[in-house]
């Protein structure tokens, strides 16, 4: 593994095991450390309901408050700041003060392992939160950041899941959250737990944010190599420009190389609106169909495969039949920067597709994935981009799209073109799916540190001691903190990760797994 931050193990000692144990008397917990105790949380504090207004109250400036989204979003275990405020007035006529150290729980989500979301409150002064949120006050010492982790570790999650109700949307109430329990150690010993996970908690995320930082980095590099090709800033033959060029007549093209041709799509195919039924429709067999919304979720530039299919019946009489090469443009978007995202269709034989699809068909021949690299390139979607119409939702037209330019390269030199990007996007696709692994890898191997530590199945005073406290890591904190120096090509991480899938396997073990991450992250002893 070439990063700097590597998780070998760098010392032969485990961290071990509480020297006794004894039965929790909890499902989710067989044994706890003999000194620790279990409480319910109703028997620790108190829980209220949340209430307050919409986000049309939110302001720049005024009181922090708290709605119940921001802890699906922006608040993992602490809250230390809040997304938005209210005036100081509207929040004591119509919102729930909080205090510090209370924790908040969401009180619905989507689905039943969300359910619950919470994170304690540090906000020092003045704050409150929204409706839908639960609060819970302590009525004992106990430190609140402990408090965060236990209350949403993977165990207290398992609880709250169980708690769940409903179909559509789940809710949790109170008179639920009270018969929660906890796993409480000594003050003393909570503060070191924090000391430690805090510690770990902004290692990891530092090399789980420099990973992310690699992967937009690599992203860039991929649409600026499709731009400089499909556009004929380089000659992709000889990786160098062409020898010689002309105006394209487009200002947002300049020049191409003299020998191809620029035409609006309009000049060379039509377009015609696809047309069909619901989601309802949909079947594991049938004829392949594409929605519009697939085209934001599915498919990058090509449509090899549908995520679904509908019925032969449906497909001839209900839904719009389209062909091999034929352009798929989404009709509508939330943002100017997404509509009219397109892929060419490249399934063999009856396929089909919804309504709010634009389709274009050829009526010159064309390379069908040389289309699909130039009809959503950076310099395609700055025209779409243009072209858009709407506040809310933004939609494109056939009308519009007609006059949408493209460069045109002899068919030869299309068909290199295809093979020179479906290389080198491959190669960069490679390096994404190992940084994104690795960031999976480090997220799930966090939640278990975090369920270990937390119900005591291994001891941590150890490595707590010499430690300082330390603030949670900030949303906008984006220092690498010396990870992932060594880049690649142009800085863009381009032969990074190449040799990275190695030395993950010791988080298999869960003691020699802590001695490997706590050695580096502390700094060594």
């Amino acid at each position: 593994m070439k990063a700097t931050f590597e998780l070998e193990v760098h010392s032969a000692r485990e961290i071990k095991p509480y020297p006794a144990y004894r039965k929790s008397g909890v499902e989710w917990m067989e044994n706890m450390p003999a000194h620790w105790v279990v409480r319910q949380l109703g028997n620790v504090g108190r829980f209220f309901k949340g209430g307050g207004g919409t986000k049309e109250d939110d302001r720049e400036y005024g009181i922090p408050c708290i709605r119940y989204g921001d802890l699906y979003t922006r608040h993992r275990f602490f809250i230390t700041e809040s997304r938005a405020c209210v005036a100081p007035d509207r929040a004591a006529a119509g919102y729930t003060p909080i205090r510090y150290g209370d924790v908040l729980f969401a009180g619905s989500g989507e689905t039943i392992d969300e359910i619950g979301k919470s994170a304690v409150n540090l906000i020092h002064g003045a704050a409150c939160c929204g409706g839908d949120i639960i609060v819970f006050r302590p009525s004992i010492d106990v430190d609140p950041r402990f408090l965060a982790y236990a209350t949403d570790c993977r165990q207290a999650a398992y609880q709250k899941a169980c708690m769940g109700r409903g179909i559509t949307v789940m809710h949790i109430y109170g008179s639920e959250l009270k018969y929660m329990t906890v796993a409480l150690p000594p003050l003393p010993e909570q503060a070191a737990i924090v000391r430690y996970l805090d510690h770990v908690d902004q290692r990891i995320q530092r090399y789980i944010r420099s990973k992310q930082k690699l992967i937009a980095l690599l992203e860039e590099k991929k649409q600026a190599l499709i731009h400089e090709a499909v556009t004929g800033r380089i000659d992709v033959r000889t990786v160098r420009p062409y020898p010689a060029y002309k105006n394209s007549g487009v200002e947002w093209l300049g020049e191409v190389p003299e020998h191809w041709r620029v035409q609006s799509l309009g000049r060379i195919g039509r377009f015609f609106k696809g047309c069909g039924g619901t989601k309802e429709d949909e079947r594991e067999d049938g004829v392949p169909c594409v929605r519009y919304g697939d085209l934001y979720t599915h498919h990058q530039f090509f449509i090899d495969a549908s995520r679904a299919c509908v019925t032969p019946e449906l497909a001839a009489t209900v839904y719009t039949p389209i062909r091999y090469g034929d352009v798929l443009f989404a009709g509508s978007g939330e943002t100017v920067d997404e509509i009219g995202k397109s892929a060419v269709n490249l399934i063999r034989g009856s396929a089909c597709c919804g309504g709010d699809v634009i389709v274009f068909r050829p009526s010159i021949r064309t390379n069908a994935r040389f289309l699909g690299y130039a009809t959503d390139c950076p310099a395609s979607a700055h025209q779409k981009a243009c072209i858009g119409r709407g506040f809310t939702v933004m939609h494109v037209y056939s009308n519009d799209l007609k006059y949408m330019a493209v460069a045109l390269p002899p068919l030869s030199e299309q068909a290199a073109i295809v093979r020179f990007l479906d290389h080198a996007v491959r190669r960069i696709r490679r390096y994404i799916e190992t940084a994104q692994r690795q960031i999976d890898l480090f997220g799930a191997y966090h939640t278990r540190l975090i369920a270990d530590v937390v119900t005591g199945k291994i001891d941590v005073r150890v490595e707590a001691r010499g430690l300082s406290d330390v603030a949670p890591l900030a949303a906008k904190d984006d220092s690498d903190d010396g990870f992932d120096q060594e880049g690649g090509s142009e800085g863009t991480g381009w032969r990074h990760g190449a040799e990275e899938d190695g030395p993950l396997a010791d988080v298999s073990d869960t003691g020699r797994s802590h001695a490997a991450v706590a050695e580096p992250m502390t700094g060594g002893r």
